[in-house]
């Protein structure tokens, strides 16, 4: 089944808005006309009543019945107000009967059910008759009189009304569906623009955008958001494609370098040193292969937001302690001085003591890796008063300032050939500053060319008063 347009959709809701709000106002000036047409109408019966009520106040209040009835058929059947009138006594005798209700005789209301002035509408005759009866107190007596009057004129007005209801209310509704048929489709136009330029966008045309709108509404709102997401996703599609073609550039070399090295290793018969040799070669490019690839699924995670945290409290003292172990001997086998500076008092952070863990691993990592023999690399904690600080410096090659900027980033190296000789890929310092993000921290680096370099982490510490046992 065919859905209908939010075009049609709004056009007929407007039809259906529209025409009840034609029935409630037709329906309210009608009734309104009703009532006070009729009020009229009724108001020349009550004048007549009073007029009656004026005439039997002036006869004897010793009249007899004879009487009474011979006073009011000489006044009223020679007067118009006499055409419908019906007068009689609480008891049933009639007093007065005009010959046009003779020939049309009805059912009269008994006394006892006369509260008070009643006025309805018969026919008679093809003409419609405004009836009254009222109960009359005069001289001691009791009378019930019924008169009415002729409401053609009224009853041809409230016809008129109607007619003309009916002729013009299908005609306001045809124009209102029209109007709110092209207002609805000059509102939603913006919306084919839209459309039509978003059909165009594909993955080979990323950087095209949706028009832009001044029309100050929701729809504005809608394409700049929609502008901003496809600049997300150019962005993120970018990204993936940088790192998919970074990675296989990656890759390819160590396995051009593993198939080479066995390539010539099987070409002629060798000694066993120098198969020996050439297995240390490719056992050396596969701990490399490895180490990438272990690099490239923690960026691939992050990305993806599959990466796990355990965050909880950590001690970052203890934490770097177990590092700076390790980093002693490499600094030993490298014939640098190591110098760490880790004060005993704790420093608790919320963070994931692995990641936290591997963060002073890349940074150390960074800074053996260039700074040639002898030269120092140090590690200091700062306690500051909401964070705590990680530097990380060495007396290395540094890195230019126009180069520093771009360190963060993936696969970017500063010397691509050392970096390469020594087992650098360019995948580090991007995770070391994913891993200070997700800690709500901030990295940053101070370097010159021959005066080494200097990173400085920054993370929020926990309250003093964190419990003893929270740590790790």
């Amino acid at each position: 089944m065919k859905h209908l347009s939010i075009r049609l959709r709004l056009t007929l809701w407007y039809l259906a808005v529209f025409a009840l709000g034609e029935l409630i106002f037709g329906a309210g000036m009608w009734l309104i006309l009703r009532h006070n047409v009729y009020d009229m109408v009724d108001d020349d019966v009550e004048t007549q009543i009073q007029d009656l009520t004026l005439f039997l106040e002036a006869q004897k209040p010793d009249a007899s019945l004879s009487d009474l009835r011979d006073s009011v058929r000489e006044i009223y059947r020679s007067e118009h107000a006499g055409d419908y009138l019906f007068l009689y006594t609480e008891n049933g005798d009639v007093i007065y009967e005009s010959e046009r209700l003779q020939a049309h005789p009805s059912q009269q209301k008994r006394p006892e059910e006369i509260k008070g002035p009643i006025a309805w509408t018969q026919d008679m005759d093809g003409h419609p008759i405004r009836f009254m009866i009222a109960e009359l107190h005069i001289n001691g007596r009791t009378f019930i009189a019924k008169t009415g009057t002729e409401a053609d004129d009224a009853i041809e007005t409230l016809h008129l009304f109607q007619m003309y209801l009916f002729m013009f209310a299908p005609a306001l509704l045809l124009l209102a569906g029209g109007v709110g048929y092209w207002m609805s489709r000059r509102a939603l136009a913006p919306v084919d623009a839209l459309v039509s330029t978003a059909r165009e966008i594909g993955g080979t045309n990323l950087g095209g955008r949706l028009q832009k709108l001044n029309t100050g509404d929701e729809l504005q709102r809608l394409s700049d958001t929609l502008n901003e997401m496809l600049d997300r996703l150019q962005s993120a599609f970018q990204r993936v494609t940088q790192f998919t073609a970074d990675a296989s550039h990656e890759l390819r070399t160590p396995v051009s370098l593993i198939r080479t090295e066995a390539e010539l290793a099987l070409r002629r018969s060798r000694t066993e040193s120098e198969y020996k040799e050439a297995l240390e070669h490719i056992l050396l490019e596969a701990e490399r292969t490895t180490t990438l690839i272990e690099q490239l699924l923690s960026v691939a995670r992050a990305d993806s937001g599959r990466e796990t945290l355990h965050m909880r409290a950590v001690n970052l003292s203890e934490n770097l302690r177990s590092v700076v172990e390790s980093w002693k001997q490499v600094a030993a086998i490298r014939d640098l001085e190591f110098v760490p500076n880790i004060a005993d008092r704790d420093a608790l952070v919320t963070g994931d003591e692995t990641l936290l863990r591997r963060l002073a691993d890349i940074l150390l990592d960074n800074a053996f890796k260039y700074t040639p023999s002898p030269g120092l690399v140090s590690l200091t904690l700062e306690h500051g008063d909401e964070t705590a600080a990680i530097t990380v410096r060495d007396s290395g090659v540094g890195i230019p300032r126009e180069e520093q900027a771009k360190i963060f980033e993936r696969f970017y190296r500063v010397d691509r050939a050392r970096s390469r000789a020594q087992g650098g890929v360019g995948l580090g310092l991007a995770i070391a500053q994913w891993i200070v993000s997700q800690h709500h921290g901030s990295i940053r680096v101070e370097s010159g060319p021959g005066g080494g370099s200097v990173f400085r982490v920054e993370i929020p510490r926990l309250l003093a008063a964190e419990p003893k046992h929270q740590l790790v």
